[in-house]
């Protein structure tokens, strides 16, 4: 089973790898980036189709 990180943690691995000499607004862009990802992810979850599904989407709408 795949556990997903709290947000503390996703937060205390980006500071990690910032340099100490960050701004805050440096900061509050890659929590935003983060952000995106996370919610870009979620998304990706919960609006898939199987391939075939895929395919058969694409030939009604090239046949039209």
């Amino acid at each position: 089973m795949l556990r997903t990180m709290s947000a503390k943690h996703e937060v205390q691995l980006l500071l990690k790898k910032l340099p100490d000499d960050c701004s805050l607004e440096d900061i509050q862009y890659h929590l935003y980036v983060l952000e995106k990802v996370r919610h870009g992810l979620d998304a990706a979850k919960s609006q898939t189709v199987s391939q075939e599904e895929a395919e058969s989407r694409l030939s009604k709408w090239l046949s039209e």
